[in-house]
């Protein structure tokens, strides 16, 4: 795997983890935050918890399926991605509008990304 890819894949995975935390095994939970958050080793991992590195590896894929799982039918990454871009886009319309209206659209704007 490149470093782009595995980039992409923690910056997807830590995305996940933010909407479906909550969702997932405290086990799951927390051998994600030491792997994708905190940067730790399948081997620090692993002496943490007394366990192999093969354990840590399998809960860990287990927990990224269960992530893609949960997105798959939920699909509420994709919905966040989705308004980001109607937001962006609704940025450029305004800057065509009258200042007041721009004004007004501009603070029902920050108030969306704020609801993200």
């Amino acid at each position: 795997m490149t470093e782009e890819t595995v980039l992409s894949k923690t910056t997807r995975i830590n995305l996940l983890f933010d909407f479906y935390e909550r969702l997932l095994t405290e086990k799951q939970q927390i051998f994600l935050k030491h792997y994708f958050h905190d940067d730790y080793s399948l081997g620090e991992i692993a002496a943490e918890f007394g366990i192999s590195r093969q354990a840590v590896y399998e809960h860990i894929k287990r927990a990224e399926s269960v992530l893609e799982d949960y997105e798959s039918k939920l699909q509420l990454l994709a919905k966040h991605e989705e308004r980001r871009k109607l937001l962006q886009q609704l940025e450029l319309v305004v800057r065509d509008l009258p200042a007041a209206k721009q004004a007004e659209v501009r603070a029902i704007t920050e108030h969306l990304y704020e609801l993200d």
